[in-house]
């Protein structure tokens, strides 16, 4: 499901993607209040910002990136409208940071990566999620936290979804699996999802809460 900035551009433009529910995903608060997150912080694949956004308004030094420059217009949007002018937001590649040692170095390193629903959107390109992943390790301090969120394949859904195997086989060298468990996410059912499974429960609001998955992982 790799996609062009283009494409990205498209649903921020008219706002129809289907993971912007106006708030943070309720697995990363948790972990937010849990005391898991800390240091430097990116949030890739940033999308609207509702991540960078709360964690800017709680004190932490976050930034947040994406592919698609509307998606980044959107976040500054998001941003200014609840108050948090500060939060920070970039246009960046992803997959291309840990090929290229001068645009690592301009982003620089993190202690914590908070990735809300991005490792997944490589299901179909197992070269593009293997520079992906190399781009995190790169970004990641060493001893630094990785937590990742992703669509579980458990039930039906929409999206990419993935399995665990495909969690614990993307993060092996360089890198320490220390939990993986279910979890819920959550999204909205927009006109970029003309079709759904019969048994996916839509709330009178439009939202869907899905299966996933979250790990928290060491890297080296």
């Amino acid at each position: 499901m790799t996609q062009t900035a283009e494409f990205w551009n498209t649903v921020y433009d008219n706002d129809t993607a289907p993971w912007v529910i106006g708030e943070p995903q309720p697995a990363i608060v948790a972990l937010e209040r849990e005391g898991r997150i800390g240091g430097r912080v990116l949030d890739p694949g940033c999308g609207a910002g509702e991540h960078t956004i709360m964690l800017t308004e709680r004190g932490y030094d976050v930034l947040g990136v994406d592919l698609s420059p509307s998606a980044v217009a959107y976040a500054g949007r998001n941003a200014a409208e609840k108050g948090v002018p500060t939060a920070r937001f970039e246009v960046a590649d992803m997959v291309r940071v840990g090929a290229d040692p001068e645009y690592a170095a301009r982003l620089g390193l993190f202690d914590t990566i908070v990735d809300s629903a991005l490792f997944h959107v490589f299901l179909d390109d197992p070269e593009i999620r293997a520079a992906y992943v190399r781009s995190l390790h790169t970004l990641c301090k060493p001893g630094g936290t990785l937590h990742l969120l992703a669509l579980s394949d458990v039930e039906p859904g929409f999206g990419p979804r993935i399995s665990d195997t495909m969690i614990r086989e993307s993060f092996t060298d360089g890198w320490e699996l220390e939990e993986l468990s279910p979890a819920r996410y959550s999204g909205r059912i927009t006109e970029a999802l003309p079709e759904q499974p019969e048994s996916l429960q839509v709330a009178a609001d439009g939202t869907v809460r899905v299966a996933a998955w979250l790990a928290r992982i060491r890297r080296g």
